[in-house]
């Protein structure tokens, strides 16, 4: 697989590439059409502007949150884009039948092809209850263990390259290569490159072993995340894939006109997350909200751990944040997500941030 379907080139004055991770949030007042909505301007933005890649990621039971079927949202993003990359940050493995993911995949390369990515997580993306109804199974604890056998017969299903005498010898994953030796067939054997995802030391080190890049999800466990890094990079192995260790760093980031306004909707971020890590589910609070709420003692620790987390503020000083993450990490690329109760929010943060390195107007 050609390394330039991994690494992106840096525009402007960013010093490593920069690409969107979209959790398609619903905030209170909206719906989900229009988060899908703000999604697809968003990829548009991101397009004309020059970042690199976009990702959608897998969550479940979450009324905040739009984005439980990523194959789905990333077929739509397809037909409203040209050249971006589209991919998963990411699937969650555990959570489905390896043939069912490389059908997918397949799927949207033949839509979109050269441009797809596929990020896998072993997390469920949601509570225990919920993956248990995913899976139907209560034996969850064995998705995450039998993890790297999972993402072996994906990727044979992807190759379409399982040994003789295999079980799944003669089940090809259609589209896919297989298509390609079949008498008269044209179809490209090329597939989707394979990121592994984490937030803690497991698949740092995996992605390593088997050569493949890795993204990491600072956005949510920064105290993990230079050791997750310098873990991967003890553990690669050249491989086909790539001959050196490639990085990418999930950042919360919110860049506004205005200070006081960085300020206002990050506490409803802090909001979000408190119910969320709670078990009290539900839509994007509106700063109002936020402002209206009554913090515990413990609620205010946990909401300043967290907004503490999130790169905001004006345009230079997100920039500035941004330029400090990546000397402390060193990460090949940073990959932004934004938080916030208006999709009009979220468009004009990106706007800013490409504003603030340079990047490319059209």
């Amino acid at each position: 697989m050609a390394a330039d379907e991994i690494r992106g080139t840096a525009h402007g004055s960013a010093p490593v590439p920069l690409s969107v991770l979209d959790l398609a949030i619903v905030g209170a007042g909206s719906t989900a059409t229009d988060a899908l909505r703000t999604g697809v301007r968003l990829a548009r933005l991101a397009e004309a502007r020059g970042f690199h890649r976009y990702w959608v990621a897998e969550h479940h039971s979450m009324p905040g949150v739009a984005s439980s079927s990523p194959a789905v949202i990333l077929a739509h993003l397809a037909a409203h884009t040209d050249r971006i990359r589209l991919g998963s940050g990411g699937v969650m493995l555990p959570n489905h039948a390896p043939l069912v993911i490389a059908e997918q995949f397949g799927t949207l390369e033949a839509l979109a092809p050269g441009r797809i990515d596929l990020g896998l997580g072993r997390a469920p993306g949601t509570d225990g209850a919920t993956a248990a109804a995913l899976r139907r199974t209560d034996a969850l604890t064995e998705g995450a263990d039998d993890f790297p056998e999972q993402l072996a017969e994906l990727t044979r299903f992807l190759d379409d390259d399982f040994p003789d005498g295999h079980r799944y010898r003669r089940i090809h994953a259609i589209p896919g290569p297989v298509q390609s030796s079949a008498p008269g067939g044209v179809q490209s054997p090329h597939r989707p490159p394979v990121w592994l995802l984490g937030s803690s030391g497991f698949s740092a080190r995996l992605a390593g072993l088997l050569g493949l890049p890795f993204a990491f999800a600072h956005h949510f466990s920064a105290q993990n995340t230079i050791p997750a890094l310098d873990l991967y990079r003890e553990s690669f192995r050249p491989s086909a894939v790539l001959d050196e260790p490639y990085t990418v760093i999930g950042v919360s980031a919110l860049a506004t006109d205005e200070e006081r306004e960085a300020r206002r909707q990050v506490r409803a971020v802090a909001l979000s997350m408190i119910r969320l890590r709670t078990g009290r589910h539900g839509l994007f609070p509106s700063p109002e909200e936020a402002e209206a709420y009554a913090f515990s003692p413990m609620e205010e620790e946990l909401a300043a751990s967290i907004t503490g987390n999130v790169v905001h503020g004006t345009p230079d000083e997100v920039r500035s944040g941004l330029d400090d993450l990546h000397k402390r990490t060193g990460a090949d690329e940073l990959m932004l997500t934004t938080h916030a109760h208006r999709g009009e929010l979220r468009l004009r943060s990106y706007e800013l941030v490409a504003d603030a390195y340079g990047l490319p107007t059209a």
